[in-house]
């Protein structure tokens, strides 16, 4: 590659992130002017805290740990992934209001506008698991490792939503509008938040559902959450490895099918 290639290939590099950088200020911006949507999509996971620990965490027990502490990490993750639907309706709504079409006209690097929305949705999650983390710490919870170990544990769970924000982005683009892209996004979701060990132990579900289970990705990631922030009997390099693997596995797919399908919306 000559010297002028690389120049060539650095500037549109550069070019890409400011638009993608330029993209995310803007949807960010977005959260800031409606701050009741900041507000409640904080509240909801607020919401599912204390109905686990203080209505149901009575009647559901764990071994080893006291159930907050087991809770937590799968409300982390939980939180998160629905955070990652935010994804789907955002792209809907540009879409229906027009303003894809209007992105399509500008000189910009095509994934800018996939990279900003998924890339502020991000950011918002950072905002909701900093909230969580002390709500958490207010009723109970306590980390069983110490804090970096807490934050590698949340950096994890964050780039497993950032990979399914990429997904989220293909049934926005596909959706009419946004309230059809909240009610697609859901039944894709919910299955695997509920069906996993975020809030009981795996072994605790019937046979025929504990394979799926066990091995799905939430599942995994709420184990390795777990293992980082937690330890102890918890602890588990084989979660933390394969949640790892399938963060990877996630964004090698999702990425490049939500740019594909951007390209044949726009």
């Amino acid at each position: 590659m000559t010297t002028s290639e690389v120049i060539g290939s650095s500037g549109r590099i550069r070019w890409m992130l400011s638009d993608v950088v330029t993209v995310t200020w803007r949807n960010l911006l977005g959260f800031l002017r409606i701050p009741e949507a900041l507000f409640f999509s904080t509240l909801h996971p607020v919401m599912f805290v204390l109905l686990f620990r203080y209505v149901f965490g009575g009647a559901i027990h764990v071994e080893g740990t006291a159930y907050v502490d087991y809770l937590m990490p799968g409300i982390f993750v939980q939180t998160v992934c629905f955070g990652a639907v935010a994804t789907s309706i955002g792209l809907a709504e540009d879409l229906q209001k027009g303003l894809i079409e209007r992105f399509r006209a500008l000189p910009m690097a095509r994934i800018a506008v996939l990279g900003g929305r998924t890339s502020a949705d991000l950011v918002r999650n950072v905002f909701v698991v900093a909230i969580m983390t002390g709500v958490g710490y207010l009723v109970g919870f306590r980390i069983g490792t110490n804090a970096a170990l807490f934050l590698v544990g949340a950096l994890l769970l964050l780039v497993f939503a950032y990979s399914l924000s990429w997904g989220f982005s293909v049934v926005g683009l596909s959706a009419p509008n946004s309230e059809t892209a909240q009610v697609m996004s859901f039944p894709l979701l919910f299955p695997l938040t509920f069906a996993s060990s975020a809030f009981v132990p795996v072994s605790s579900m019937p046979g025929w559902l504990q394979a799926f289970a066990a091995h799905q990705p939430v599942s995994l990631v709420v184990d390795a959450a777990r293992s980082l922030m937690l330890g102890g009997a918890y602890h588990s390099t084989s979660a933390e490895l394969q949640a790892l693997a399938w963060c990877v596995g996630l964004l090698a797919v999702l990425v490049p099918l939500g740019v594909w399908r951007y390209r044949r919306t726009a």
